[in-house]
C-alpha cells in the first residue's frame, strides 16, 4: 500500500492497512455485505506485494466455506502463534459465536472486525448498531471480550491496531465494532502520525509447552473456579484499556458545565457532536448546557466515568441506531438516579438535526 502521509481511503482499506501494520499475516473470512471489501482488499494486498521484484507470500488468506469455519480456523492459527483476524457482519456474526465462545473459554487472542447491518435475520445489508449485544455477550459463557466502537476512520485504524496488541497482551478476544456506513465511507486520513508499537507473538501451543488447552470441564465447580479467575483477569485488564470521550463543543474544556447529557457510540457519536455544537453555540437566550459522553470501549464499559458525569446531569439522552442496546448497557452501569430517555432508530442513520430536535422538545 502507498504510505503517503494523507490518503483518501474507505473504511475497508483503513482496516486492511491497520491489520498489515499490526503485523497480521493471515485472514480467514467469508464474503458478507457490508464487510466483504475487507476480505477482497486483503486478498488484493496479499497478491500485489513484491519484495525485490518477487511476490511476497508472507500475507496469506483463506476464503472458507462459511463464517463458522473462518472463526475456528482463526482460533487454530492463533494457537500456532500467527497474528490473524477475520471480518464479518450480521448473520455472519451470529454464526461466528460458536468459535468466539471457544476463544472466550480458551483465552485465545483472536481479533474480529464486525461490520454491523440491520436485522432481524438477513434484514438489510447497509447499516445498524444492532450487534452490540452479540459482540459482547454472544454465545454461551460470560462474554469476557474487549469491544471497541470507533466513530471515524482514524479511530478505526487506531483501535484495530490496539485490538491486536491487547488481544495478545491479555489473551482475551477483541472485537472492533464498526458499521456499514463507516466501512463504505471515504475520508482523508493521516495514519502515519499514529504511532503504536506492535506486541510480538509466540505460539500458545508448541512442542516446548502444552499440547492442549482445556475447553471442557467435567464438574460445574471446576468451571466456576476457572471463570472466577478469568473474570479477575478481565477486571484487572479493564483498568488499563477502558476508553471514553467527553465532548462539550468546539473550544470547550471537558469540565464545562452541562445539565443534559447525550450518550452515543460509534458513528452516531459524530452526529451527536455536531448536535452539541449547534445547541451550545446557539444564541445565548436559547443556548443549552449539553454535553456528550461516548463510551469507546463498550466492553469493559466505562462505568466509573459514566457515573461521575451523571452526577451533574438532570437528564440523560441515549441516541443509537437500535431499539436500546446501548441504553441497556448504560442502565446496567448507572448508579445515579437520573431520568434516561432517548432516540432509538434501529438500522437507520441518525442526523444531528434529529438530536437537536430531541433535546429542544
Amino acid at each position: 500500500m502507498k504510505t503517503n502521509k494523507k490518503q483518501f481511503l474507505t473504511g475497508a482499506e483503513v482496516v486492511v492497512r491497520a491489520c498489515v501494520d499490526a503485523g497480521a499475516k493471515m485472514m480467514f473470512g467469508y464474503p458478507i455485505t457490508p464487510g466483504t471489501e475487507i476480505l477482497s482488499h486483503w486478498i488484493r494486498e496479499a497478491q500485489s506485494r513484491l519484495i525485490g521484484g518477487q511476490a511476497d507470500k508472507s500475507l496469506k488468506y483463506l476464503q472458507t466455506e462459511d463464517e463458522i469455519a473462518a472463526g475456528f480456523c482463526m482460533c487454530g492459527a492463533v494457537m500456532a502463534g500467527e497474528k490473524t483476524f477475520t471480518a464479518t457482519a450480521g448473520p455472519g456474526t451470529v454464526l461466528m459465536q460458536d468459535a468466539l465462545s471457544m476463544a472466550d473459554g480458551m483465552r485465545l487472542p483472536v481479533v474480529v472486525i464486525v461490520v454491523q447491518r440491520g436485522g432481524p435475520s438477513s434484514g438489510t445489508v447497509i447499516y445498524s448498531q444492532q450487534e452490540v449485544n452479540l459482540a459482547i455477550h454472544g454465545g454461551n459463557g460470560e462474554g469476557l471480550r474487549l469491544v471497541y466502537s470507533p466513530s471515524n476512520l482514524t479511530e478505526l485504524y487506531e483501535y484495530t491496531r490496539l485490538a491486536f496488541n491487547n488481544a495478545w497482551k491479555y489473551n482475551f478476544p477483541v472485537i472492533v465494532l464498526s458499521d456499514g456506513f463507516l466501512m463504505k465511507t471515504r475520508q482523508l486520513v493521516d495514519l502515519e502520525k499514529i504511532k503504536i508499537k506492535n506486541i510480538e507473538t509466540e505460539a500458545i501451543i508448541s512442542e516446548n509447552t502444552q499440547k492442549n488447552i482445556r475447553n471442557i470441564y467435567t464438574f460445574e465447580e471446576e468451571l466456576g473456579e476457572k471463570l472466577a479467575r478469568d473474570k479477575k483477569d478481565f477486571e484487572k485488564m479493564a483498568g488499563e484499556v477502558i476508553m471514553s470521550e467527553v465532548f462539550c463543543g468546539r473550544g470547550q474544556v471537558e469540565t464545562c458545565p452541562y445539565e443534559e447529557l447525550v450518550i452515543a457510540h460509534g458513528i452516531v457519536a459524530g452526529a451527536a457532536k455536531e448536535a452539541v455544537n449547534a445547541l451550545r453555540l446557539a444564541p445565548l437566550a436559547q443556548g443549552k448546557k449539553v454535553g456528550l459522553f461516548r463510551p469507546i470501549t463498550l466492553s469493559p464499559f466505562p462505568a466509573k466515568e459514566l457515573n461521575e458525569l451523571a452526577k451533574q446531569a438532570k437528564k440523560i439522552f441515549v441516541v443509537e441506531s437500535s431499539m436500546g442496546q446501548l441504553r441497556d448497557l448504560v442502565k446496567q452501569n448507572l448508579e445515579v438516579a437520573v431520568e434516561v430517555s432517548g432516540l432509538y432508530k434501529p438500522a437507520e442513520g441518525i442526523e444531528s438535526e434529529e438530536i437537536v430536535k430531541l433535546l429542544n422538545c
